[in-house]
């Protein structure tokens, strides 16, 4: 995908194949964040020969500031202004227009987990995670030119020297470069590989209002689930879960007990769980599930999200006995072991974006300097579906 600016190869957010939504759960915040929707189509498009002219001789980028005790909040963060990155051979300087703000930042602050595939981090250095950019400069013929979109993993800065081998680019699938940073193929590889959904399945989402969460529900239903069960932490949130995401039933947590909601929802069991959050909804699932159920696992925010800790441990208390009884099947799936994922992915969300059948939602927080807030307001529960930071 080459295009020139954020403004070019714009999908609205209209009824059919909206790629997004415009609400925020949050309207207001200790920082002045904004949520729009769609790409600012008030920004010129500049040319390749006027890129050189507009080049800044500094780059922001969010730093750890502090060790936070309990969930970060945004003192512990800091802003910084740095040089201008200048690439190594084999490297591609990127301007970043997008980044995705994710939980398991808090897991990494808290210095990671033994096998993780990120480091952890400590005080001084600058955050990562899924960005979006243009190449402003590259040398030689191989990897990608100037003007050419790229997704890679140095987010969380202004401007990216990026390793060639690490920059993969956009393409034409998708037009709109944000709907890149949907959380689609983590739901999409672990309900068609690991749980293997089945045309009539009762499937049962926790955290269905996250990044991940609200694409799951609606991959469900699309690969045929007959009844599909999510859970959230707040009323508002879990009617819009209804009313835009097309879930059945959804679970408040911190009201009547999971189990209780849960044997209420799916009367007949769960033949599903994908399983966001563990803790109390994982205990709950083994107590509704079916024979043979299967349970795939891809986070574990009742430990990243939980007040106290670090976000390095998720530990729960299962029946081992209801677990043989009714055969349940447990899986944990990464898409990072999964690499044929994404262009199955990519192919299948292209198609049901263009056809109106998935909508992905997102909150955009403009400014590098709103990032930190961004990443508390988040943390707590104040944001729908992917979180997303504007450049």
């Amino acid at each position: 995908m080459r295009l020139s600016s954020p403004s070019c190869r714009y999908i609205p957010a209209n009824r059919r194949g909206r790629v997004h939504s415009p609400h925020s759960s949050r309207p207001s915040s200790p920082l002045p964040l904004t949520y729009r929707s769609g790409v600012n189509l008030a920004q010129p498009c500049p040319d390749r020969a006027t890129r050189g002219a507009l080049m800044p001789d500094t780059s922001r980028e969010v730093r750890l500031a502090t060790l936070p005790s309990g969930l970060p909040r945004p003192q512990d963060f800091a802003v910084v202004e740095t040089p201008m990155p200048v690439p190594k051979p084999g490297q591609v300087l990127v301007r970043n227009r997008f980044f995705h703000v994710f939980a398991a930042l808090r897991t990494l602050i808290g210095g990671s987990v033994p096998g993780a595939p990120f480091p952890g981090l400590s005080p001084g250095d600058t955050l990562f995670g899924a960005a979006i950019g243009e190449v402003v400069t590259a040398d030689g013929d191989d990897g990608p030119r100037p003007g050419e979109w790229v997704s890679h993993w140095l987010g969380w800065r202004e401007y990216a020297a990026v390793p060639v081998a690490e920059c993969t680019p956009l393409g034409d699938t998708l037009q709109d470069p944000v709907a890149h940073l949907a959380q689609g193929r983590t739901a999409y590889g672990a309900l068609t590989r690991g749980a293997e959904v089945r045309p009539g399945d009762t499937v049962y989402v926790s955290g269905g209002a996250g990044s991940v969460g609200s694409m799951a529900g609606q991959i469900a239903r699309l690969l045929g689930a007959g009844r599909v069960i999510g859970s959230t932490g707040s009323p508002a949130k879990a009617g819009r879960m209804r009313a835009e995401l097309g879930y059945d039933e959804v679970l408040i947590r911190g009201s009547d007990p999971i189990a209780d909601q849960l044997a209420k929802a799916a009367p007949d069991g769960v033949d599903v769980f994908f399983d966001n959050v563990g803790g109390e909804e994982l205990r709950a699932a083994v107590g509704a599930a079916n024979k043979c159920a299967r349970f795939v696992l891809v986070g574990a925010l009742s430990g990243q999200l939980a007040e106290e800790g670090t976000g390095t441990t998720s530990p729960v208390e299962l029946d081992s006995f209801q677990l043989l009884i009714r055969q349940v099947t447990l899986r944990g799936y990464s898409p990072q072991g999964d690499p044929g994922v994404r262009g199955e992915w990519l192919d299948r969300f292209a198609g049901w974006l263009g056809s109106g059948q998935i909508t992905f939602p997102y909150d955009r927080v403009e400014g590098i300097q709103n990032a930190p807030v961004a990443l508390h307001d988040m943390l707590t529960g104040h944001h729908f579906g992917t979180v997303v930071v504007a450049l």
